[in-house]
């Protein structure tokens, strides 16, 4: 079978290399000018470097198994990771038993519970329960008002705005059992990062796909999808007319009604149902470091942002590199800021987060933006997403919003496109 895959990330990569191990032709699309989709690497001021920063988890066992499929394993490294939480002025250690009795924010009984309700969600197995519930009642009911306020809140608030009441505890219960299982002690938290970046495994499976016959076109998004009589017959590059037997959209799926003219409207209105919050993610070189922490949550009044990650402290290099996002709607004044003008507003946060800084630290600048960085997944998500298998026979389609309730990861990039190719396979049998 012939197939076109739309996006040339870490999924339309995975999805490529498993219809090619199948005999299948295969070609992808991609707007972009490479390979990578939000784990593309960049020249960073001489040093190349992610767009948004990756880590990898204990639990990211499909991503072990293709980093031994193309004998990468060496290339994960391990490094014991420090967390902050930066609270009204003062910046905490985090992340240990320790750390949560030293903080000042809170009373014995608080602590206590935001400690049992760590240790009962990194032990659910079944999230569909969760599926149902909303995120900040749960969180309410276990940690108590006065934890939420002080430890939660914030972070909803300047990730998600007005969104923040529509997300379901399953959501945010994955990303807290994730970071909680990755570690090596009670008091020890240890995070991974392949040596040499994502590019590593990037150029791998481009050369795998490339071995087996596979094509790669960048600067080149399908423009439209030919149908005749309900099914797929070819694709628009271009402006070029090619055929081909199917296709598969790993791209963010609200792309899939305006190049699909012949979608059902009522699957059309379902994608449109799916909001995401754009990203837009400012990262610095730094002469020195900020801190010793690889992420530093922040509750403070006077910081807009939910945090910053000096990944130099998770992949030790000279000089420091720190991201900070800014997560909000379109909608929100501030998107309409230039980049540079959200790049000053993180650098004049820094004296505040170390009284150290000096503005002569930065040594280099720069912000990327991303209109699909995360899906709202309210309450019933599960029954809210389409099927991957769409009703155009033919046309099959998946992207980060397909991980819920697992965070976004370069891990369940590959998960999804498995289960993706099996949908697809499932249809030639």
């Amino acid at each position: 079978m012939k197939y076109a895959i739309l996006g040339a990330g870490p999924m339309g990569l995975m999805a490529a290399m498993e219809l090619l191990k199948r005999g299948h032709e295969v070609d992808i699309y991609e707007r972009d000018d490479r390979i990578g989709g939000m784990s593309a690497t960049f020249n960073f001021d001489g040093l190349d470097i992610e767009r948004y920063y990756h880590f990898v988890c204990k639990t990211d066992f499909p991503l072990f198994e293709l980093l031994g499929e193309l004998g990468l394993s060496d290339t994960l490294k391990w490094t014991d990771t420090k967390m902050g939480f930066f609270y009204n002025g003062t910046l905490y250690k985090w992340g240990t038993p320790f750390a949560l009795l030293g903080f000042k924010g809170l009373g014995l009984i608080s602590k206590l519970r935001y400690g049992v309700h760590a240790m009962y969600t990194k032990n659910i197995q079944d999230w569909r329960p969760y599926d149902r519930i909303q995120a900040t009642s749960w969180l309410r009911r276990w940690v108590g008002e006065r934890a939420y306020n002080v430890l939660w809140k914030s972070l909803f608030d300047l990730k998600l705005f007005e969104h923040s009441d529509e997300i379901s505890a399953a959501w945010i219960g994955t990303r807290i059992k994730r970071v909680a299982l990755s570690r090596r002690s009670l008091m020890q938290e240890t995070m991974g990062y392949l040596e040499g970046g994502s590019i590593i495994l990037l150029d791998k499976m481009r050369a795998f796909i490339e071995a087996k016959g596979g094509r790669i076109h960048l600067q080149s998004g399908i423009d439209r999808v030919n149908t005749i009589d309900g099914k797929v017959s070819g694709i628009v590059v271009n402006g070029q007319e090619l055929p081909c037997d199917a296709v598969i959209s790993t791209a963010p799926i609200q792309y899939v009604p305006k190049i699909v003219p012949t979608l059902p409207p009522a699957l059309a209105q379902q994608i449109s149902n799916i909001k995401n919050i754009p990203v837009a993610c400012v990262i610095l070189k730094l002469k020195k470091p900020l801190s010793e922490n690889f992420w530093m949550n922040i509750s403070d009044p006077a910081i807009e942002i939910p945090g910053v990650i000096e990944y130099s402290n998770l992949n030790r290099m000279t000089p420091s590199v720190l991201y900070a996002p800014f997560y909000m709607p379109k909608t929100h004044p501030k998107w309409a800021k230039s980049n540079d003008e959200l790049i000053d507003e993180v650098i004049g946060y820094l004296a505040r987060l170390n009284p150290a800084f000096d503005p002569s630290w930065v040594l280099a600048r720069h912000c990327h933006r991303y209109e699909f960085a995360q899906a709202i997944c309210p309450p019933g998500f599960y029954d809210m997403l389409p099927s991957m298998r769409t009703p155009v026979q033919g046309l099959y389609m998946a992207d980060t919003a397909y991980y819920y309730p697992e965070d976004r990861s370069i891990n369940e990039s590959i998960a999804v496109a498995k289960r993706l190719v099996d949908t697809v396979l499932e249809d030639r049998v």
